[in-house]
């Protein structure tokens, strides 16, 4: 079964070299006992390890059942570990937070085959511990717990078992149990190789080989090996069936197995995994908060520019400069009703055109009375603004042709002289004329120092004729068929009022164009700026929150290190124990990022009920969250269990 030839292993110790073992030769046949004996130093362990796999020899050649194992890969040697080999250890390594059955059944996480759930229970009644197969580690006695290691190192069906020390920490009681244990797994055709220093122990084995220096110094055979069949009764007698059939949901099971390691872990360390997950949950509610500002801002101003309207050009009459002093808008032309009708009719990318006046009027209800801006325009104005009455009616174009007495109001007038009183068929004075409320626009906001609210809108011919006394108009608003027509428009109506009266081709004075687009794109610019830089600031939290993770996940791999070494004793690959430390650092990650979304989300509700911003939480800001508390997991997480996956078995198992 074992073939060693020529085998040596040196360690490194400071300045000097150590050789635990010189050229050893050895050959193990199938079905035997063995017991290596011999003084601390002699390389007893060292070869017992090497046996095991748990190490790696310096040269030499060693076979297990033929297979060469010095060229294997290590996720053969992990194979060969976790189907041929069971392990007992002179400190048990059993794991703390786990019952004896989850004890048991560790190795079966790693194996390719279906796991038997039923076995780890079957074992633990075979060697006496039925009844505390639910005890954590330190409810046993420490023969109880090397029962539980033996029952362990038999979970998978080995052929091989490997027992270091195995009653070393053991009351003599105990002892005799576990070396019956032991031969009775000899007798039924297990192979036992057992370290031990103590003769009445390696009485017990048929084979005692005395080692010395790395060498070996004596071999000698004290019985024979039994070669008659196993009694019926005897004690796990089912176990060398034929192993389970493959299943087509493993990978799922074993993904499951790593979730529920993970939660024991993360749940046996309480505050360690709560001072990680509070730096990922203050990343994660920083960044719910800041992008439910950026997208309340957002909203905001789009809000704000749809009032403006969309595709707009604003015509003005220019304004004569005398020196450095600028007059006022009208002093070289002005605009009249003719030329906002020239424009919408006689220019084919113009889709419409709303002429207004301004001015101030004392408006009187009652016994209130409220300064306030009145403008003057024309039906038109409701559907090229996007200001539709919120509730009423707007005015219609024979009403404006009339001059009818009829009134929209400003949310601010509306409460200024109404309160909560429908103002709708109400009448007011304005300037000691008589008007009728018809209906109340919708709410704008402030635009700079002015309350766009505070406004009373009336047919623009009412307001020329009956208001304010003038014949000109003060705007023209323009709406442009595409967006895409924008530039041609704004040319072409330059030209047509240069003509309209009569100035020179290249005059830049008279008339003045503002193109609401490129002011819009410039509050859109501003507006995702803003959201970028929240944004910015809020991964910055998460940055710090996942160092965080990484830090306390270095400090996990350092103080399971033997747990990472018992897990690679018993066939985890290198692939498993990255996949464990990374799941763990994923759920520190993503519950901490669901509990930052739910306390992101109340920080944006109080921000928007009792502090006065304006913050919405998007279904993407969520998603990003969940992504970002994810990605942040597994990338500080990397690092840590990339450096766990690759730690030797035999030096993590001798990590102090």
């Amino acid at each position: 079964m074992i073939e060693i030839v020529q085998l040596s292993k040196n360690y490194r110790m400071g300045e000097f070299t150590v050789s635990a073992l010189r050229k050893v030769s050895l050959s193990i046949e199938e079905g035997d006992f063995v017991a290596v004996m011999g003084p601390s130093g002699s390389g007893k362990s060292t070869l017992l390890h090497l046996i095991g796999l748990l190490d790696e020899a310096d040269s030499g050649s060693y076979r297990l059942n033929g297979l060469e194992t010095t060229r294997l890969t290590e996720k053969k040697l992990a194979d060969l570990r976790g189907k041929e080999i069971g392990f007992v250890f002179q400190q048990f390594n059993l794991l703390p937070r786990t019952t004896a059955e989850e004890n048991v059944a560790l190795p079966m996480i790693y194996r390719e085959q279906a796991a038997d759930d039923k076995r780890s229970g079957q074992l633990l009644q075979e060697v006496g511990l039925g009844d505390r197969m639910h005890h954590k580690p330190n409810e046993l006695s420490g023969g109880q717990q090397q029962r539980v290691a033996i029952a362990r190192a038999l979970v998978n069906h080995p052929h091989l078992i490997l027992a270091d020390e195995p009653t070393g920490n053991l009351d003599s009681q105990s002892e005799l149990e576990i070396l019956e244990i032991l031969d009775k797994l000899n007798r039924v055709g297990m192979t036992v190789v057992m370290v031990t220093h103590e003769n009445e122990v390696a009485s017990w084995a048929k084979r005692i080989i005395r080692m010395r220096d790395g060498n070996i110094e004596s071999d000698e055979r004290v019985r024979p090996i039994h070669s008659g069949a196993p009694p019926a009764d005897t004690l796990l007698k089912n176990n060398f069936h034929s192993e389970p059939r493959m299943l087509a949901g493993i990978k799922y099971r074993e993904v499951a197995q790593h979730f529920r390691q993970a939660y024991r872990a993360l749940w046996g360390n309480k505050i360690r995994s709560g001072l990680s997950l509070l730096g990922i949950l203050i990343g994660v509610t920083a960044l719910i908060a800041m992008m439910a500002l950026g997208q309340g801002a957002k909203e905001s101003i789009e809000s704000r520019l749809s009032a403006l309207g969309t595709n707009l050009l604003l015509l003005r009459p220019g304004s004569l400069h005398r020196g450095a002093v600028a007059l006022e808008a009208g002093t070289v032309t002005r605009l009249t009703m003719a030329d906002a009708r020239a424009v919408e009719s006689e220019l084919d990318s113009v889709r419409r055109a709303a002429a207004t006046v301004d001015g101030r009027v004392q408006a009187v209800y009652g016994g209130k009375n409220w300064s306030t801006r009145v403008m003057g325009t024309t039906s038109d104005y409701a559907q090229l603004k996007s200001s539709e009455p919120s509730y009423g009616r707007n005015f219609t174009e024979s009403e404006d042709r009339r001059r009818e007495r009829v009134a929209l109001l400003g949310t601010t007038v509306a409460r200024e002289l109404f309160g909560e009183k429908d103002p709708v068929g109400e009448t007011i004075r304005l300037n000691q004329v008589i008007f009728q409320v018809i209906g109340v626009l919708p709410e704008v906001g402030s635009t700079g120092w002015r309350d766009e609210d505070d406004v009373v809108m009336v047919p623009i011919q009412t307001a020329m004729r009956r208001l304010l006394g003038v014949d000109y108009v003060d705007n023209i608003h323009v709406e442009v068929n595409s967006i895409l027509e924008m530039a041609q428009a704004e040319r072409e109506v330059l030209e047509l009022m240069l003509r309209r009266h009569r100035k020179a081709p290249d005059d830049t004075t008279s008339f003045q164009i503002r193109n609401m687009a490129d002011i819009q794109e410039a509050l859109t610019a501003t507006s995702n700026v803003l959201s970028r830089l929240l944004l910015a600031i809020a991964a910055i939290s998460l940055l710090v929150g996942g160092i965080g993770i990484m830090n306390i996940m270095l400090v996990s791999v350092a103080e399971r290190t033997r747990e990472i070494g018992l897990r690679k004793a018993v066939g985890a690959k290198a692939s498993d124990i990255l996949s464990q430390f990374l799941i763990e650092a994923s759920v520190v990650s993503l519950v901490g990022g669901f509990l930052g979304i739910a306390l992101g989300w109340a920080i944006t509700l109080l921000m928007s009920q009792w502090g006065g911003w304006q913050a919405t939480v998007s279904t993407p800001s969520v998603l990003l969250a969940v992504l970002f508390s994810g990605g942040v997991g597994i990338l500080f997480g990397m690092w840590p269990a990339h450096r766990a996956s690759k730690l030797n078995p035999i030096d993590a198992l001798r990590y102090e």
